[in-house]
């Protein structure tokens, strides 16, 4: 296999890769990937390593003083360096075929602690220096900066799961059960009745967590949730289709994969990083309450109505 054919292999699809993270963050993981396999380093380990960058980077953003803002530029750099180390924990796995559930877990723990720094972060840094257009206005009214900041830190965590659970639902019609990480909380409930506390308690604990993520993320979508059910009863356990339906899917779905890759991370980051560089930092928060959860909304209601139709086309055949 050249360099080349392995970068793609690397790659969870061209239908969900974002234009920047194909042009910057990918071709990066990639080298650190091949790295670390010829070192043997884990993905996990990867992972590991990215949370405590990003985190750091996160609390470099509290400085607001001009003399101090180069500490905001290192931030800045640790958490687009850990962005890398994202990558390449997934592109490490894919290579090396060492999928793990917790390794995907660790994945989605890693940007929520990320962000959780950043918010807290921006919180302390209005309270303690204010910013060019409110002064110390936060630092008079706390409760306010402080809503704001669980407002968007609980927003993000919403918005990344849901933009994840649409990337792999549009994966599982792409590449089939094998080419997608989606689970059903059947599944989950299942897996951690047969675990017991005395004997497994991490796994069952982090089962926990996951278990009530995946619940949450199948309360959200409902038509989806009647849609994998027909397919399941319809094509058996794992229920994938025919080639043809998935590829009826599929076109509906590509159309939305663009407002995933906005509610990830690269955009959101880059409201951040300016945020942060014009000093109006809570501006951030705004975008992420406001912008981002419009956008959201639209996601959802869309993605409901195109698992309506998908489901309408596939009772037709009955």
């Amino acid at each position: 296999m050249t360099l080349k054919e392995e970068y793609q292999a690397s790659l969870k699809s061209s239908d969900t890769e974002e234009w920047f993270d194909l042009h910057f963050h990918r071709p990066l993981g990639f080298l650190w990937a091949k790295l670390f396999a010829k070192l043997g380093v884990s993905p996990n380990a990867i992972t590991i390593a990215s949370i405590f960058m990003g985190v750091a980077g996160g609390v470099l953003l509290y400085f607001g003083q001009p003399y101090l803002a180069w500490l905001n530029l290192v931030g800045m750099l640790l958490i687009t360096w850990a962005d890398t180390f994202d990558s390449a924990d997934g592109q490490l796995a894919r290579l090396t075929q060492q999928y793990s559930r917790m390794g995907r877990i660790l994945d989605g723990v890693s940007g929520d602690l990320w962000f959780a720094a950043i918010c807290f972060a921006i919180v302390f840094r209005e309270l303690d220096f204010g910013d060019r257009m409110l002064g110390m206005y936060f630092s008079e009214h706390e409760w306010q900066i402080w809503a704001l900041g669980i407002a968007a830190g609980a927003s993000h965590a919403l918005q990344a799961a849901m933009a994840d659970y649409y990337r792999q639902f549009h994966l599982f019609f792409l590449k089939g059960q094998q080419g997608s990480e989606l689970d059903s909380t059947a599944k989950l409930n299942e897996q951690y009745s047969q675990l017991e506390w005395g004997r497994n308690f991490w796994s069952k604990l982090t089962l926990f967590f996951y278990r009530g993520y995946t619940a949450n993320q199948e309360r959200w979508t409902p038509n989806m949730q009647r849609l994998r059910a027909a397919l399941k009863e319809r094509y058996g356990e794992d229920g994938v289709p025919t080639q043809e339906f998935r590829e009826y899917f599929r076109q509906l779905s590509l159309p939305l994969m663009k407002y995933t890759n906005i509610l990830t991370f690269n955009t959101r980051i880059i409201a951040c990083f300016i945020a942060v560089l014009i000093n109006i930092s809570w501006l951030y928060f705004a975008f992420e309450v406001v912008v981002l959860n419009i956008l959201l909304i639209y996601m959802v209601t869309r993605h409901e109505g195109i698992c309506k139709k998908a489901l309408k086309k596939l009772e037709m055949r009955n």
